[in-house]
């Protein structure tokens, strides 16, 4: 019998221990090594780390820059936003109403040269413009279609005029800043 005490007590000495340890395993070091995996992991595959993914956005990034070499022989340069101030004010009849039109726009390009011929052609683009925009009716600008379709006939009249005056379009696309119909 007192040996079977003695066993006991080395049993429960030895227990806790054991416990003990793997209470620090499970609950400390093994959640600490987990976080620490995976923000490496992470780190390594956004290309952070060196060496490291990041692959499929380089792939992605040359593929585009190879596409814009194509296209016009070599890097794509940022857009360049140019607003056509003061804002366009047109009136047209509606059902024996007269309404009226505000429109700001501004045209985008990526050649900073074209800058100086957009303000150079500025008294042309206005008035194109301005006759484009009121032989609109009320009806058929009052709907997102129509302010759409409006946006490509605006840009097709400004590259039309850039076309003729410098023999390049110029523009990649026009934009409404403000539209207010009343």
């Amino acid at each position: 019998m007192a040996d079977d005490k003695n066993n006991e007590k080395d049993s429960d000495d030895k227990k806790p221990k054991g416990s003990l340890v793997t209470k620090i395993l499970l609950f400390g070091v093994l959640p600490l090594m987990t976080v620490i995996v995976l923000v490496v992991g992470t780190l390594f595959f956004a290309g952070v780390l060196s060496g490291g993914g990041g692959h499929a956005a380089d792939i992605a990034a040359e593929d585009h820059e190879a596409e814009g070499d194509e296209e016009s022989g070599g890097e794509i340069l940022p857009a360049i936003y140019l607003p056509i101030d003061p804002a366009f004010v047109v009136n047209f009849a509606s059902q024996g109403k007269a309404r009226f039109l505000q429109v700001t726009v501004e045209v985008m390009t990526r050649d900073p040269l074209m800058s100086d011929q957009i303000t150079l052609h500025m008294p042309v683009i206005r008035n194109n413009l301005m006759l484009l925009f009121s032989s609109q009716s009320y009806d058929g600008v009052s709907t997102l279609e129509g302010k759409e379709s409006l946006r490509e006939e605006a840009l097709e009249v400004v590259q039309q005029i850039l076309e003729e005056e410098t023999g390049d379009p110029g523009i990649e696309a026009v934009y409404f800043t403000s539209f207010v119909m009343q």
